[in-house]
């Protein structure tokens, strides 16, 4: 078994990759995957650029960025999450005076990380209640963090996505303030699976079985929502319970440019970019799967035995 380090979040951007795990699609490929939990995207970049990471996840908004900053540095090689209606949101505490948008003016909102998928849409959300980045204060801050600092009124507002709404909802009486995926920012694809340029370049095989490991995933968790509810709570802190009522976004099943193509515009729109980006420049296509027999790819593959196998550790490098 080949090792590769995947860095992920306790999100649900990022089922699939305990989808992945618990089917057996790595084992499948001669992977033997080790997680870590980043931040965000713009926390795990350095690490996939130093080779401390191999793989992960990441938001488009730093992925684009890159790019644009540095042609080729980093590689998407598969899509991971898109917005659907209350997956991302705006809260603000119970008993908070803010009833509204226009009501930021001056406030002070948590993002999980600057110059990202969190502060582009809030830029949007702002511009349709007429104010701007500029008219409010916006600070980083963990997304575990954020329910504590709203409680304690250090922050008046919080972009937050599931499970997190859902659990300051259920736990403290947390209030959406506003659905964020919506106007310009509707369905608006959020995250991807990222390499470096460098890794995609000197380790194909790897990229193509990670690929192939996490095409499969990507589809059982589009087909089953009971799967994704039932892992939730294995690697986020949300209760199973609590786990079956939360919005989950779409898992997209292709690595489409023309989707993500419109966060690099949106960027480009608010000044995140000062030139376009062409993000098929950025796309390593996932190789076709060969048709399964009569299985369904719900079903785990039985892993290769040791002494047939026809992916050996080098197979993979």
């Amino acid at each position: 078994m080949t090792t590769i380090k995947v860095g992920y979040m306790p999100i649900p951007d990022c089922v699939t990759l305990l989808v992945a795990e618990k089917n057996g699609y790595f084992a499948a490929e001669g992977l033997n995957v080790q997680r870590e939990v980043v931040q965000g995207g713009g926390i795990a970049l350095p690490k996939l650029e130093s080779g401390a990471l191999d793989f992960a996840i990441m938001n488009y908004v730093a992925a684009i960025e890159k790019e644009a900053a540095e042609p080729g540095m980093i590689k998407l090689v598969n899509d991971a999450y898109q917005a659907a209606p209350n997956t991302f949101v705006l809260m603000v505490a119970g008993n908070s005076p803010i009833t509204s948008v226009s009501d930021l003016r001056g406030k002070h909102i948590a993002v999980l990380t600057l110059n990202s998928v969190g502060t582009l849409t809030l830029e949007s959300a702002l511009k349709v209640a007429g104010l701007t980045q500029q008219d409010v204060q916006v600070t980083e801050l963990p997304v575990t963090d954020m329910i504590n600092a709203l409680e304690s009124r250090r922050i008046d507002a919080a972009w937050m996505t599931e499970p997190f709404i859902s659990a300051y909802g259920a736990q403290h009486g947390g209030r959406k303030l506003a659905d964020i995926m919506t106007g310009q920012t509707l369905d608006l694809p959020i995250a991807g699976w990222a390499t470096s340029g460098a890794f995609a370049k000197n380790h194909p095989a790897k990229v193509a079985a990670f690929q192939r490991a996490m095409q499969r995933a990507q589809a059982d968790a589009a087909a089953d929502r009971a799967l994704v509810i039932s892992l939730l709570p294995t690697y986020t802190k949300i209760d199973p319970a609590a786990a079956a009522s939360i919005s989950i976004g779409v898992f997209p099943l292709d690595l489409a440019p023309t989707r993500i193509q419109r966060v690099a515009d949106l960027m480009l729109d608010y000044h995140y970019i000062d030139n376009p980006v062409d993000v098929a420049h950025l796309l390593i296509q996932p190789p076709a799967l060969p048709t399964p027999p009569a299985a369904s790819l719900l079903s785990p593959p039985s892993p290769p035995s040791p002494s047939a196998s026809p992916r050996s550790q080098d197979s993979a490098s």
